[in-house]
C-alpha cells in the first residue's frame, strides 16, 4: 500500500445552527478542506452521516454533495456506522488512495439534528431495538448501566467521571469551534440534572449540527504541494454485539480494544508513543472506558488517572483537546472528522492555545452506540 497523508482540513462551528441546511455544512467544510490542500480536483468522496433520513428526511447524500460541491460525476458514497459514520468514511478513503485506484480523496462527515426531528427516536435506531429501545432504554440510560458497572467493579466515584467533563470543558473553552466553548466546575456537574443516574446533562453529549472534511493524498503528492506530511500510520475497525445484555462484561468496549490493536499493530508502536489523543467521550463513562481498553491506563484506573491530571493539556497523554464531544459538540456523522480537523492542527503545531508541546503522533477513536462499532486511526508527523 501506499503512505498516505492528510494534506487539507476544514470544519464549520458545531452547535445549534438554524441559518444552515445539510448541504451548507457540509459544502462549508468540504470547500474549506480543498481550499486547504491547495488542490484543483477531487477523485472521489466519502460523505459519513448516521440519519440524515431521519434528521432532515434527506436521504442519497452522497449525490446530493457532490452536486452541489460541484464535483459531480466524481463517485460519491454515504458512510453510515452510527456515530461513528465520519471515522468510517475515513478508513475507506484510506483504502482506497493506499490502493492506488484514486490519489485525492475527500473524506467527510455531516449531521444536521436540530430540524424539529425526534433525537431520541433517532439516536435510538443505533441500539438494539427488540431488546432495548422496546423496553425504554435510551443511550444516556444504556451509558449509565455501564458507568454503575464500572463504579461497582472498580470503586469508580462519581467524582471522577465528572473530572472527565471538567477536563474536556476546559479544553473547549479554547476552542473557536466548540460548541459551549466554557469551563465548568465540579460542583456544577455533579449538581447539574441528572439525565440517566449517576449522569447529569453536563456528562452528556449536546444535539448538535456540523460538519467536517479532510482531504488526503499519497505522501508523495503532500510533498509535491509543500504541505506539511501528517501521514496515516496506522487504522483499524471492530465490531461487537449491539446489545449491551448480550457481553460478557460491560465495562470493557471489545470494539474499542481489537480496533486500537490493529491500528497500533500496523503503526508498529504501543500506547506510550502517542502523544495526544481524541476519543469518543460521549458520555463521561465513555472516554474512562476508552482510554482504559486503548492502553493508555489499566482497567479500572481510568477515573482515578482522569482525577489526578494525566488526560489534561499538559498532562502524560493529552485526551480531547478540543473539548471533545461533550464541549465541542456531538453532531454524529461529523464527530469522527472533526477529531482528525483537531489532530492535523495538534501535528502540524496550529492548535494555539491547545498546542501540545512536541506533537509526533497522535490517536483518534471514534464509536458508534454503545460501542458495537469503532474506529482507530493513528497520525504521524514527518
Amino acid at each position: 500500500m501506499r503512505d498516505i497523508a492528510v494534506i487539507g482540513i476544514g470544519m464549520t462551528q458545531f452547535g445549534e445552527l438554524w441559518q444552515q441546511s445539510l448541504r451548507d455544512l457540509f459544502v462549508e467544510a468540504a470547500l474549506k478542506a480543498i481550499d486547504d490542500a491547495g488542490v484543483d480536483h477531487i477523485d472521489s468522496m466519502y460523505v459519513g452521516s448516521m440519519a440524515p433520513g431521519l434528521f432532515v428526511g434527506q436521504e442519497h447524500i452522497s449525490a446530493l454533495m457532490a452536486d452541489y460541491l460541484g464535483v459531480a460525476p466524481i463517485p460519491a458514497v454515504r458512510v453510515e456506522s452510527a456515530c461513528c459514520s465520519g471515522g468510517m468514511a475515513l478508513r475507506l478513503g484510506f483504502f482506497e488512495v493506499a490502493s492506488g485506484h484514486s490519489d485525492i480523496v475527500l473524506v467527510g462527515g455531516v449531521e444536521k439534528m436540530n430540524d424539529g426531528a425526534d433525537v431520541t427516536y433517532a439516536l435510538a435506531t443505533a441500539a438494539d431495538q427488540e431488546y432495548e429501545v422496546y423496553n425504554g432504554i435510551t443511550f444516556p440510560g444504556l451509558y449509565a448501566l455501564i458507568a454503575r458497572a464500572h463504579m461497582h467493579t472498580y470503586g469508580t466515584t462519581h467524582e471522577q467521571l465528572a473530572a472527565v467533563s471538567v477536563k474536556n470543558h476546559k479544553h473547549g473553552a479554547l476552542n473557536p469551534h466548540a460548541q459551549f466553548p466554557r469551563e465548568v466546575s465540579l460542583d456544577q456537574v455533579l449538581k447539574a440534572t441528572v439525565i440517566a443516574d449517576p449522569l447529569t446533562i453536563l456528562e452528556c453529549s449536546p444535539v448538535s449540527d456540523g460538519a467536517a472534511c479532510a482531504v488526503i493524498a499519497p505522501v508523495e503528492i503532500a510533498k509535491k504541494l509543500g504541505k506539511p506530511v501528517i501521514k496515516i500510520i496506522g487504522t483499524g475497525a471492530a465490531t461487537d454485539t449491539i446489545a449491551l445484555h448480550a457481553r460478557a462484561e460491560i465495562t470493557t468496549l471489545t470494539a474499542v480494544k481489537h480496533a486500537g490493536a490493529a491500528a497500533f499493530k500496523m503503526a508498529g508502536i504501543g500506547p506510550k508513543d502517542v502523544d495526544v489523543a481524541e476519543v469518543h467521550d460521549c458520555f463521561s463513562i465513555a472516554e474512562i472506558c476508552i482510554i482504559e481498553d486503548l492502553g493508555f491506563t489499566e482497567k479500572g484506573k481510568g477515573g482515578k488517572f482522569t482525577e489526578d491530571g494525566h488526560t489534561a493539556l499538559s498532562g502524560e497523554i493529552p485526551v480531547n483537546t478540543s473539548g471533545g464531544l461533550k464541549s465541542k459538540g456531538h453532531p454524529v456523522g461529523a464527530t469522527g472528522i472533526a477529531q482528525v480537523v483537531e489532530l492535523t492542527e495538534q501535528l502540524r503545531g496550529t492548535a494555539g492555545k491547545r498546542q501540545v508541546k512536541d506533537a509526533k503522533i497522535a490517536l483518534a477513536q471514534n464509536m458508534g452506540g454503545s460501542g458495537a462499532s469503532s474506529v482507530v486511526h493513528i497520525f504521524k508527523a514527518e
